[in-house]
């Protein structure tokens, strides 16, 4: 089984598809998303994710940080979990500028839709895949409306049990039977390697006969070559150009 994207091939007998994982570490800066583009290219990457939301389409402005934002970014006191995403929404424009720059640095652009009007946004860009966030893999309304687009689907799955997968399976299977891969994910930051819990991925290749691939949110590197020899065909990597 092959799946084609831009122009790299994932699946068996191919190279890994490593994706380097922007999500919103741009800051909401044009200038700091180009130059993550930039690294992400030089580290060999095949792609860069980036996250493509709706603030007012995604929480309310009451809704709580979670434990991770406060200890990076403060209390809800000092700045609501509303506005720090509102600070982190990337425009039609700049999404624009960044695919331009993707196109001339060679790698694949990829983005998370987290709302309908971010996948209309993201088909008007012509965007080639889409990702799915852990926190969407049930959301059977947004899978159904991303699936009908019939591009590939790189699908996370932390936070949900093998019920809930079998049905997301179900869902895409109708539109994209061969065009998905489901990413094995551990949903907390950062993850211990001794949550990663590796060969689920071997219970998706028996149990849905698919592609299948690991989402990295561990500090370490060990990870990535234990993925390889268990066969996956995509790992994805969260990266920022600053750790301060």
């Amino acid at each position: 089984m092959k799946i084609k994207i831009g122009n790299k091939f994932i699946g068996e007998n191919q190279p890994i598809f490593f994706i380097a994982e922007a999500g919103v570490n741009h800051n909401g800066s044009l200038s700091m998303a180009l130059k993550m583009v930039d690294v992400a290219k030089e580290s060999g990457a095949d792609a860069i994710k980036f996250q493509s939301f709706k603030t007012d389409n995604l929480i309310l402005p009451q809704a709580p940080k979670s434990k991770y934002h406060i200890e990076t970014t403060g209390s809800d006191k000092k700045q609501t979990w509303f506005d720090l995403l509102k600070t982190q929404e990337l425009s039609y424009q700049m999404h624009k500028k960044i695919i331009k720059h993707c196109k001339k640095r060679k790698i694949i652009f990829l983005s998370t839709p987290y709302d309908k009007d971010s996948v209309d946004m993201l088909e008007k860009l012509n965007v080639e895949a889409y990702k799915i966030a852990s926190t969407d893999s049930n959301n059977i309304p947004l899978l159904s409306y991303i699936a009908k687009k019939r591009k590939p689907m790189f699908i996370s799955t932390a936070m949900t049990n093998i019920k809930e997968v079998k049905e997301t399976v179900k869902c895409v299977k109708k539109y994209i039977p061969n065009k998905f891969i489901l990413m094995q994910c551990t949903g907390n930051y950062p993850s211990k390697n001794s949550d990663s819990n590796l060969k689920v991925m071997l219970a998706y290749k028996f149990l849905f006969k698919c592609l299948y691939g690991y989402s990295d949110h561990t500090m370490d590197y060990i990870n990535p070559i234990s993925a390889t020899a268990l066969g996956a065909s995509v790992y994805e990597k969260h990266f920022t150009l600053n750790k301060k």
